[in-house]
C-alpha cells in the first residue's frame, strides 16, 4: 500500500465512523500521542538506565501517532508522498553541502 492509499483508507474511515475533526483539534491529539510515545521510550529504558527496548505498547503508540498525523494531512488536502518526496530532497542537498543531517541553524 502507498501513502496514497493509506490517506484514503484514513479518509474512509473518519468518513464511515463520522471522526472528522478541525486541524487544531488534530494537533493537539497529535502532540498527546506523541507524549504517549514518548512514555513508552521511559518505560523501554526504565527511565534512562538501559538499552531502548521496544514495549507491549510500542507498535500500538507508533500507530497512534501515524493515524494523527495522517488525519492532519487529510483535513489540510496535503499529499503526504509529496511531502516525503520534498523532505527527502532536502536532506539529500544538506548532506551534500554539509556531509551530516543536522539544521542549519
Amino acid at each position: 500500500m502507498n501513502l496514497f492509499e493509506v490517506q484514503d483508507l484514513i479518509r474512509k474511515f473518519n468518513e464511515e465512523k463520522n471522526m472528522s475533526s478541525s486541524v487544531n483539534i488534530r494537533i493537539i491529539d497529535l502532540a498527546s500521542e506523541v507524549g504517549e510515545l514518548s512514555k513508552e521510550v521511559l518505560k523501554g529504558t526504565k527511565y534512562g538506565s538501559k538499552e531502548f527496548q521496544k514495549t507491549e505498547e510500542w507498535n500500538s503508540e507508533i500507530g497512534d501517532v501515524l493515524f494523527s498525523l495522517i488525519c492532519i494531512a487529510n483535513e489540510t488536502k496535503t499529499n503526504l508522498e509529496d511531502c516525503l518526496k520534498y523532505v527527502l530532497d532536502k536532506y539529500e542537498k544538506r548532506f551534500a553541502n554539509k556531509g551530516d543531517l543536522g539544521s542549519e541553524r
